[in-house]
């Protein structure tokens, strides 16, 4: 990636003038089976300009509960766009599609009810790693429009989603009107995030992302990186996927409560600790102390993320550290 930014031909992409970003721009078009696509600085922009540039009411965002946009976007969705969030209940991140068919309005504001703005659905889950089933993914699309809903895919790790399912990306982002992925997670790019969609539909996006002030300038040094992530770092995401499987089955052998391996389908591990001694909390903050990285995900469940730089030997360590963690469980090593 250095090398390639060395290299790399500048311009201003402000103006649209950057020849780098604009190559990026179009290879990730043409992976997601789009007209068009625009270079943003982050996933969570991506998704603020997704959805304004799908709405011109105030009207509901209908997703899955536990998806990004609800959980971690700092409610820009209501402070920025004027929209009302209507999170659904659902399971491994596939919202309950008869929910769906319940809170879908027409796209107009009525004397007693909203109207629905936009379908948001996420693949990979941003908590867990599921994986939404192209069956399920076309049930929401197909109601969605028939209720003259947008959809917009989040997929942050779409291309791990499209390496679980043994399919090319464009055919989950078939089942949106537009769809983002991050170069900065598993594709292994130091910053940035593509939105792709319609050419109407991105001529409106960069419109967003100027007010953002998304807009960069000689923005190629970082489109340099997410063309070397494009070309070289899909296939290879299938390493994590067995990784963390690994990782899921020497946890499992510690004690079977702590995580179920069938349910791991990508890069991500949920482990339970609700039954040592210690809530996730403390957790992190002891295994940062041995040097291995998680985050709480709630109150006894963690988060293990693979990647690139975690290999057999990572995983290993992990295990050795958690189990001796785990067997002992002395009071004050959860001191805080």
């Amino acid at each position: 990636m250095y090398d390639r930014m060395a290299g790399a031909g500048l311009g201003d992409d402000g103006r649209g003038d950057d020849p780098t970003v604009k190559e990026l721009e179009r290879v990730s078009a043409t992976l997601l089976g789009k007209e068009a696509a625009v270079f943003l600085p982050s996933g969570t922009m991506s998704n603020h300009v997704a959805i304004l540039s799908h709405s011109c009411f105030r009207g509901e965002v209908i997703g899955e509960a536990s998806s990004h946009i609800f959980r971690s976007e700092m409610g820009g969705l209501s402070l920025l766009a004027g929209l009302y969030p209507r999170p659904l209940p659902g399971r491994a991140g596939a919202m309950d599609v008869d929910e769906l068919e319940a809170w879908l309005r027409p796209p107009s504001l009525t004397s007693h009810a909203l109207g629905t703005a936009v379908v948001c659905m996420e693949t990979t889950n941003s908590v867990g790693g599921a994986v939404l089933s192209l069956d399920h993914m076309r049930d929401v699309c197909t109601k969605s429009w028939q209720a003259g809903a947008p959809v917009h895919l989040d997929g942050a790790r779409l291309f791990n989603a499209a390496i679980a399912l043994g399919v090319p990306a464009s055919a989950i982002a078939a089942f949106a009107d537009s769809a983002t992925f991050c170069l900065s997670k598993g594709l292994s790019a130091p910053v940035g995030s593509v939105l792709a969609g319609s050419r109407l539909f991105i001529e409106r996006a960069r419109g967003f992302r100027k007010m953002f002030g998304g807009n960069l300038r000689q923005a190629g040094l970082l489109a340099a990186c997410g063309l070397v992530a494009l070309e070289e770092c899909i296939e290879r995401l299938a390493e994590d996927h067995i990784n963390a499987r690994r990782l899921a089955d020497g946890l499992h052998r510690i004690d079977p409560h702590l995580v179920s391996p069938a349910d791991v389908a990508t890069n991500m591990v949920l482990v339970n600790v609700g039954r040592s001694a210690a809530d996730a909390e403390q957790w992190t903050k002891v295994l940062s102390d041995y040097g291995v990285l998680t985050a709480p995900v709630s109150t006894d469940r963690l988060r293990f993320v693979v990647h690139r730089h975690v290999d057999v030997s990572s995983i290993e360590r992990v295990l050795t550290v958690f189990a001796e963690i785990y067997l002992t469980r002395p009071a004050t090593l959860f001191a805080l």
